[in-house]
């Protein structure tokens, strides 16, 4: 409401006595300073473009390519056999080139040109580079000469600091794996949960598509590859694998979250840290935005897609009856902010700079002193995002798609993101057993109605901003004594804006009926969290075992402890090895991991012979692991070669059954 005070630079009325014109000087000035922030910010967009477009090499390359030339041509040696000369016959003739000046012309363009052939070369040679994958199925702490050879040759490629997207060009293509491949590994993986008869027919349906229908599928796939950056890739699916293909509830299964800090450090100002978290996390925003961030990199020499990152931000997903659709902005400049019931539209920016930390918790603070209440439907409106999709789509075209209405959601949905200030505290306290487990519930799902779910990332795209948040926060931002944020507000910033509601009451029990869903889902989730300290990582490490193939080895056998029996297990796995890749399943319960659970249950079994099997189970794990790593994983070639069925009117009972 204020911000929209302020933009307003001048403003006029008909009078009797003639035209009343009233001119905001404040307002003007703050406009001129918004546009000077905009094209500052476009401008650097520009420059690590050019940056990102030419990596590994530099303009300064480009400057020492030309002079090199001009250096040779004076010294009477021609790099350009010739071309030099014939770029200058083809300059157009004019009095204001003299001869002079058109050497120097012909001479920059030939350097120019070679320069840029050189950037070409080079970013073929580091696409070579990086769809070499050896390095994963080299045993623990052994590297071959090849291996070595390459890490010295991406070292060097890669010695000028990288910026986020100075890859992306470069990263490989996901390969199609070759069906073949891909049944057999799918046999596989199901031979621990079928019995005898139940497999064979499983083995039958598979050999039967294999022959008859897959063909003619893995055609169309190969196609799809050759002309798409990536095969597997949601959008270029359109609706039936769209980024919202799902229509359950993404209150739960869709969500993640992280933890803060678990030490002694406290924050009794809840304005306080809720500002200089905020303001941590835009600052990340605007070095994402610009590209300054490096990308992820495995082992300090492999870089991973960093297309999703542009998505952490501004981004969220709309429902539709069919599929989901998913809405990103450039930019946003506001943030939606819960508390109590009642939603706010607190806006980031003031003459074109990030509100400070003081001025964050101005704000927030006179969220959590307004005393207002919620209006009809408001207080558990986030409720309808928790539940199954489909009644939200409808929901929201019946009862959120004019008036007030359309407008406050617009407000959340195109926020940076959404801030939940929660009524209640959580942390650690030894002397509160279960203190942790409700804290995580209270992260993974809240009360059902004060978490907006669909603005989420992909996991591992939530890692990044977690440790510069933290080392902001604690070391660069800081507190006061009293716990407040450091410096003072800026007492002309208006009040958070109180976004309006006219919900009817057909459009309560919609959110009532999907609350209910959602507080069903949640109460479904037993959810035990506690500190872990008798060994960690490093000494699993020196056991020479991997402790992603460890936890998912005693999951196996915590669950047939308690359940008796194994059931098909889903582990995350990713493919961002390659451009635009995302996640490949993992099906952690094979055969060599079930043989090792069920020597545990047997005493036959000796301490020596379970290690065996242990190792045994470990080392499958590992491989399929990095098979899904390098683009040989099982359920994502399924699922492509599924919906290729359904566009092509294919039936397969062998890929209805998977």
């Amino acid at each position: 409401m204020a911000e929209a005070h302020q933009a307003v630079a001048f403003q006029f009325t008909v009078t009797p006595e003639g035209l009343d014109f009233h001119l905001s000087r404040e307002a003007v000035r703050q406009l001129y300073l918004a546009v000077v922030h905009s094209w500052k910010k476009r401008l650097v967009r520009a420059k690590n473009s050019f940056l990102t477009g030419v990596y590994p090499a530099s303009p300064s390359s480009w400057m020492v390519v030309v002079l090199a030339t001009a250096g040779s041509c004076y010294c009477q040696v021609d790099p350009s056999l010739g071309l030099i000369a014939r770029i200058q016959h083809c300059l157009p003739r004019s009095e204001a080139l003299t001869p002079q000046a058109r050497t120097v012309v012909s001479t920059v363009l030939f350097s120019t040109g070679t320069w840029l052939a050189a950037v070409l070369l080079f970013r073929r040679v580091l696409r070579l580079l990086l769809s070499y994958h050896g390095w994963m199925f080299e045993p623990h702490g052994h590297m071959s000469r090849s291996t070595r050879l390459w890490v010295a040759l991406m070292k060097i490629m890669s010695i000028r600091k990288p910026l986020l997207y100075s890859f992306q060009s470069s990263l490989p293509k996901l390969p199609v794996p070759p069906v073949k491949a891909t049944i057999a590994r799918y046999l596989e993986s199901v031979r621990p949960l079928l019995d005898d008869a139940k497999y064979a027919e499983m083995a039958a349906l598979a050999k039967e598509f294999q022959e008859k229908t897959a063909p003619r599928l893995q055609r169309y796939l190969r196609l799809k590859s050759w002309w798409t950056t990536n095969y597997v890739s949601w959008g270029q699916w359109g609706p039936p694998a769209a980024c919202g293909g799902w229509d359950g509830d993404l209150g739960i299964g869709d969500q993640g979250f992280g933890v803060s800090w678990m030490s002694r450090m406290e924050h009794p100002v809840q304005a306080a840290r809720a500002a200089n978290v905020v303001h941590s996390i835009l600052l990340y925003r605007r070095r994402l935005d610009r590209g300054e961030i490096p990308p992820m990199m495995a082992l300090g020499v492999v870089p991973m897609c960093s297309y999703q990152s542009e998505r952490m931000f501004n981004t969220t997903r709309i429902p539709g009856k069919e599929t989901d659709t998913l809405l990103h902005l450039a930019d946003s400049k506001h943030l939606a902010v819960y508390h109590k019931g009642r939603y706010y539209k607190v806006w980031l920016y003031y003459g074109g700079q990030l509100l400070a930390p003081a001025d964050l918790e101005m704000q927030f603070q006179r969220i959590l002193d307004d005393p207002s209440p919620p209006q009809p439907g408001e207080e558990r409106l986030a409720a309808l995002t928790a539940g199954d999709r489909v009644p939200w789509a409808e929901a929201r075209a019946r009862f959120f798609s004019r008036g007030p209405n359309k407008v406050s959601l617009d407000a959340i949905e195109r926020a940076a993101f959404f801030l939940a200030l929660d009524e209640d505290e959580h942390g650690h306290d030894p002397a509160r057993p279960g203190c942790l487990d409700a804290y995580a519930k209270s992260l993974l799902h809240g009360r059902c109605y004060d978490r907006w779910a669909p603005q989420n990332t992909p996991g591992p795209l939530n890692l990044p901003p977690a440790p510069f948040m933290l080392a902001t926060d604690k070391f660069k931002l800081g507190y006061t004594e009293g716990g407040h944020c450091k410096g003072d507000p800026n007492q002309q910033l208006g009040p958070p804006q109180r976004l309006q509601w006219d919900i009817p009451p057909e459009g309560v029990a919609a959110i009532e009926a999907s609350l209910r869903v959602a507080q069903a889902l949640a109460k479904d989730v037993d959810f035990c969290c506690f500190p872990f300290t008798t060994f960690g990582k490093g000494l699993i490490k020196r056991c020479r075992t991997s402790p992603d193939a460890f936890i998912q080895i005693a999951l196996q056998l915590a669950h047939f402890r308690d359940k008796g029996s194994f059931c098909l297990t889903y582990e995350a796995s990713m493919t961002r090895l390659f451009r635009e890749g995302r996640t490949e399943t993992v099906r952690s319960c094979t055969a060599e991991a079930t043989a090792f659970v069920r020597s545990m249950a047997e005493p036959r079994h000796g301490r020596s012979e379970r290690q065996r099997l242990f190792r045994t189970a470990a080392e499958k794990h590992q491989q399929l692991y990095r098979l899904a790593m390098t683009g040989a994983g099982i359920d994502r070639h399924l699922f492509c070669l599924y919906l290729m069925s359904r566009y092509l009117g294919t039936q397969s009972p062998f890929l209805a059954r998977v």
